[in-house]
């Protein structure tokens, strides 16, 4: 009875109902707007994979990541802040916090690896043009692999996983260096080579190629000036990189505050709310990846456009085949009969309806297999001829 009773105190919220319900209802938003961005931009990947450039694997594997932390956090996230409490239990409460740390630490990884090839590329073109999607994919299967270290190493006693401090959802317990040595060297491991590492190789990649592009007018005209298709794509793929590490960093960077000052100062200084909404912000970084690709990546956008284009047609084409056919009569049938035939270059329509030289012998009409007809001019005169009968006309005759 008194391990239940803690457990349900250490799963109790430690912050306002009002802030938790603002909690689940910031989680229900940011759910949606990554479901739906992230799913648009992996189906707009998907129609052109056979063009994806190395660079663009990244954007897929972040994308991947940010749903998966999307479909893993947020549907246990919302109702537990809605409820006031973790509803979840103490072994739901551990894969949670695994999945966090699992698809928050390979999006930072896959930032960090999208900001060194596009510096290769500017930077040494020679070996940075030689990048393949074959190497690409190995990368990404190794972003996943270091990821998958940290987060499995708590489950293996290498540091532990609990409640957060304001008590509906559950991450690393940030208390736990404060008397535990092992928990000590996780939390320093984690810090070095999952945040400041990672945000350093960043800073250095684009600073370098900001440098090179400024200081040679030479390696502007050749690797940004859109001499080609490829070099225009990398410019862009580096300028929305960007966007997306400095958004990705900027939602991470008061959640990485917070739990250093908890891990390493007096933890119970923190206030729970503060934590609360660093999480929620944190979050939120799993919408500005397609945000910024799908808006900004004239291709992807192209793409976009082309599948929502055939979507709305298919609508429309499905709403005009179910109107009632007696609130049309003839027309709706003069339509159907035009939509199925072909234009010739002088933009007569090829009949496959009636007949035009059976009009006196309906039954006879109606017995004969409709025949695909044209116009020939010969001389001042036009002839209808069928479409069969062509091989032998005059090719010049051809109206």
């Amino acid at each position: 009875m008194g391990n239940d009773s803690d457990a349900s105190a250490v799963f109790a919220s430690t912050i306002s109902k009002e802030h938790d319900i603002l909690m689940g209802a910031l989680y229900s938003a940011f759910c949606i707007l990554s479901l739906a961005g992230n799913c648009i931009l992996l189906l707009v990947a998907y129609h052109k994979r056979s063009t994806l450039k190395p660079a663009e694997f990244f954007i897929i594997n972040l994308s991947i990541s940010d749903l998966g932390m999307t479909l893993s956090l947020f549907p246990l996230a919302i109702p537990s802040s809605f409820s006031h409490r973790w509803l979840f239990g103490e072994i739901t409460c551990q894969l949670y916090a695994m999945c966090g740390v699992l698809f928050g630490l390979c999006s930072l990884t896959n930032l960090t690896a999208l900001s060194l090839v596009c510096c290769l590329k500017v930077c040494v073109p020679n070996h940075g043009n030689k990048i393949s999607s074959l190497h690409a994919r190995l990368m990404v299967a190794g972003v996943w692999f270091y990821a998958s270290v940290f987060a499995v190493g708590p489950l293996a006693q290498w540091g532990h996983y609990s409640p957060e401090p304001y008590g509906t959802a559950c991450c690393i317990d940030w208390q736990a260096p404060n008397h535990e040595l092992s928990a000590l060297s996780y939390i320093i491991c984690l810090f070095v080579f999952c945040y400041a590492l990672p945000c350093t190789i960043i800073f250095l990649s684009y600073a370098f190629i900001l440098l090179t592009v400024r200081g040679s007018r030479q390696a502007v005209q050749q690797h940004v000036s859109p001499q080609t298709k490829t070099t225009n794509a990398h410019a862009l793929i580096v300028k929305l990189s960007v966007a997306v590490c400095i958004g990705f960093l900027g939602a991470w960077t008061p959640y990485a505050v917070l739990a250093m000052w908890a891990a390493f100062g007096d933890a119970t200084q923190v206030p729970p709310t503060a934590f609360a909404f660093a999480a929620v912000f944190a979050k939120s970084s799993t919408i500005y990846n397609p945000v910024v690709y799908l808006l900004c990546k004239p291709n992807f956008r192209e793409c976009l456009y082309r599948d929502t284009s055939m979507l709305r047609q298919m609508i429309y084409r499905g709403s005009s085949q179910s109107e009632p056919r007696d609130r049309f009569g003839s027309t709706s049938q003069r339509n159907k009969d035009m939509s199925i035939s072909a234009r010739f270059s002088n933009g007569q329509q090829e009949s496959y309806g009636a007949c035009l030289h059976c009009t006196e012998d309906a039954a006879l009409c109606h017995a004969t297999k409709p025949q695909r007809t044209a116009c020939i001019l010969t001389g001042s005169a036009y002839m209808e001829v069928t479409v069969s009968q062509l091989s032998a006309q005059p090719q010049a005759d051809l109206l």
